[in-house]
């Protein structure tokens, strides 16, 4: 039988106090006493040691939160730039892809278009030496057969000769081009009268007129100038223009160029210039006469022309309120230009992408040079809220909480600023290439555009009244520039002409 060695035995000590306490009970008493004031004196020092302990475990809770803490924001910090880090590198990837992918293609225009050249070079050496052999085959042939006379090569009969050029039908044109033509039906297809069109041929003729040639017949200046004025005019395709005019594509093409930079070298110096000093003159009496204001010269506006995707910087020509409102990407270049009290212009500033706000475009322009130099003094060019307030620019006022004065003061403006727009109005309404997206380079659209202008200007001059169906309503949306830092000159002419209209009963107090 195994013994538990785990259960308690009474040591030699224990078995001494028993027997003591037997013998003494009074010692046995005083034993338990102090027993019970040791037991009631350990619980406070276990309690006061429970507290430290707490202590010391919140410290030590503290200080892990801390660490974890610090650890957590060094690793959101490593996270984030290693983020950071791997954008830059995909922006930087993509950029140079898509650099890389603008570099092929423009060397593939490069070699299409030196491939073009390089063929049609080769085909008109072809048909120069294929028409030389034709012209001069028959004699050199019958001199140098013997037997042959000079009488007998005389009498022969000539071959016929081959022009290098296809004969396509040209009905259309020849019957526009009769005198017996409707005169409602010309205006319909050039936007002006023949009376006008004669004028501009005639002014055109010794620009414009090529020779003939022993390979072709030139193209008539009439033709020339009818190409260039009909695909202005309706915006068609080249190709539809040049089934009308009996002309190959690139011909059609290459005579619109021909013909705008003809009206810009000839016409733009007659029909498109900064007004003498005795036209300004009567252009301010025109103003005040009809709106009371003094010294206006012309009236500011910009409009934007639409064109096909640039190759090079396409978000500077990115129109955000066009793809707004067509839901469609759109591109467009500014036009801005200075009109008189008649609608005719004046002035205008072409071709700028269309991300420069109005202001930076008169910056740009050749009239804010001529006002640098001094030459618009006593001279008020009107602008809608695009525009700053200048010693030159007349705005309206901006700010909230407009005064009865400062409201019939803009409402004067407003009435003033609708010339411009209602002129910009009748440009794109003649003009329909201004409506479309445009296929012509860049580089030749400044003078296009420039030519649309000058047409106009002939068309207003001339007194060509403009169809209803051809109106078109601008939807150009201005972007409110703040005034700035103004002289105080300009605001304090600005104040006493607000209240010059009001006090002489000029301003339009309709609205009190």
């Amino acid at each position: 039988m195994e013994i538990n060695t785990s259960l308690p035995f009474l040591t030699q000590e224990d078995y001494n106090n028993l027997f003591q306490d037997i013998i003494n009970p009074n010692t046995f008493k005083k034993r338990i006493r102090k027993d019970q004031g040791d037991q009631q004196h350990k619980p406070k020092k276990q309690n006061t040691t429970n507290n430290n302990n707490n202590i010391k475990d919140i410290l030590a809770s503290l200080m892990l939160l801390e660490e974890e803490e610090t650890i957590e924001q060094k690793k959101y910090l490593l996270d984030s730039q290693q983020h950071r880090d791997m954008f830059n590198s995909n922006f930087n990837n993509q950029t140079q892809t898509m650099n890389h992918y603008m570099e092929e293609l423009q060397n593939h225009y490069s070699q299409l278009d030196q491939h073009h050249q390089t063929t049609t070079k080769k085909a008109r050496m072809s048909a120069i030496t294929a028409a030389s052999a034709i012209v001069s085959g028959p004699d050199q042939r019958g001199l140098d057969q013997p037997g042959t006379d000079s009488k007998d090569i005389i009498n022969q009969q000539p071959i016929q000769r081959r022009l290098w050029v296809k004969d396509r039908p040209k009905d259309w044109w020849e019957s526009c081009n009769r005198e017996d033509f409707p005169d409602d039906e010309f205006r319909r297809c050039f936007r002006m009268s023949k009376q006008t069109f004669n004028m501009i041929c005639n002014e055109l003729d010794s620009s414009v007129t090529k020779k003939n040639t022993t390979l072709r017949d030139a193209i008539p200046v009439r033709q020339r100038v009818a190409v260039c004025i009909y695909r202005l005019a309706t915006g068609e395709p080249l190709r539809l223009v040049s089934k009308k005019f009996g002309l190959g594509i690139s011909t059609c093409h290459k005579l619109v160029l021909e013909v705008c930079a003809a009206i810009k070298s000839v016409l733009m110096q007659k029909f498109l210039r900064w007004p003498d000093e005795e036209t300004t003159k009567e252009t301010k009496q025109a103003f005040e006469g009809s709106f009371g204001i003094p010294n206006i010269g012309g009236v500011m506006y910009t409009t934007h022309v639409p064109i096909i995707a640039p190759k090079v910087n396409v978000g500077l020509y990115f129109n955000k309120k066009l793809t707004e409102r067509n839901q469609k990407t759109s591109y467009s270049v500014t036009v801005q230009g200075v009109v008189n009290s008649k609608g005719v212009f004046t002035d205008v500033c072409i071709g700028w992408p269309d991300s420069m706000r109005d202001n930076t475009v008169l910056e740009k322009s050749a009239l804010y040079e001529r006002a640098k130099l001094g030459n618009l003094k006593n001279i008020w060019i009107v602008g809608n809220s695009g525009y700053s307030l200048m010693d030159w620019v007349l705005v309206p006022y901006k700010h909230q909480n407009l005064t009865w004065t400062q409201h019939g003061f803009n409402e004067r403006i407003g009435e003033i600023e609708k010339i411009g727009k209602d002129a910009f109005s009748r440009l794109k309404g003649r003009w329909g290439c201004l409506k479309k997206r445009t296929e012509i380079k860049l580089q030749d659209l400044p003078v296009v555009l420039g030519a649309c202008c000058v047409l106009h200007n002939i068309c207003e001059i001339m007194n060509e009244e403009m169809d209803d169906e051809w109106k078109f309503e601008v939807f150009d949306d201005e972007m409110v520039v703040e005034d700035g830092a103004c002289s105080l000159d300009s605001l304090k002419a600005r104040d006493q002409i607000a209240h010059y209209l009001l006090h002489h009963g000029r301003a339009n107090t309709a609205f009190f």
